[in-house]
């Protein structure tokens, strides 16, 4: 993979260098972030392992590099393998060195969770010294390798989950639900989900002080459960 990234970065300098010679800035530092891309995949190592400016990094993805996305390793173990086991150790310093990160399973376990009544699961976990499914901490990697969160949106009838970056205003994740709720974005009505459920919803947080109003410059909080007010 390296290599086939190397190619498509030896086809992006020799158009950047033409398009750097007419003495544009910004086409000379995107010739940069190229060579220096080239010079880690020529060593055959991927790209994210490639120091960048948060100026940079949005050219690299412009560049559409495969070793240039997240990577996580789902190692399986057996029951006793979650500590002291020089396997796992090298996987970790495996993926330490690639910028990625490791979620160890064990799959018989998780056979065994998945047979289990939703009532024992968190007694079966605790004996075993887990906090949650290995399915779970894959997902909750996932989300953080891509940036993501979640907020809630709750009703009379139904609770729904939505998905954004890190970073989103109130306004971009109204737009995740409907297009119509960013353009006519108003406010949104935010209370963090512990209270949520602390106090029994909307009335007794609203009660408790813990319901709040936001604006557009509001950036959404894992977890979030929201109310938006738009008016198109």
């Amino acid at each position: 993979m390296a290599l086939a990234d190397l190619e498509s970065v030896e086809r992006a300098i020799n158009r950047l260098s033409r398009a750097a010679k007419s003495g544009d800035k910004q086409q000379q530092a995107r010739l940069r972030l190229a060579e220096k891309v080239a010079s880690v995949l020529a060593d055959g190592k991927p790209a994210r392992v490639c120091e960048l400016t948060e100026a940079e990094r949005p050219w690299l993805k412009e560049l559409q590099l495969i070793t240039a996305k997240p990577l996580m390793y789902v190692a399986n173990v057996d029951e006793g393998g979650f500590q002291d086991n020089p396997l796992l150790d090298a996987v970790c310093a495996y993926a330490q060195a690639e910028q990625a990160l490791v979620v160890p399973v064990c799959a018989s376990l998780e056979g065994e969770i998945a047979r289990l009544p939703e009532a024992e699961r968190a007694e079966f976990l605790a004996d075993l010294g887990l906090s949650e499914p290995g399915l779970d901490r894959v997902i909750h990697t996932a989300y953080t390798l891509l940036g993501l969160q979640t907020f809630f949106t709750a009703g009379v009838k139904e609770v729904r989950a939505w998905t954004v970056q890190h970073g989103a205003t109130a306004p971009k994740a109204a737009g995740v639900i409907h297009t119509d709720f960013e353009r006519g974005f108003i406010r949104a009505e935010v209370i963090g989900y512990d209270d949520y459920i602390r106090y029994g919803g909307e009335q007794g947080a609203k009660d408790a002080g813990r319901w709040r109003l936001e604006g557009k410059e509001y950036l959404m909080q894992e977890a979030d459960v929201v109310h938006f007010r738009f008016n198109v």
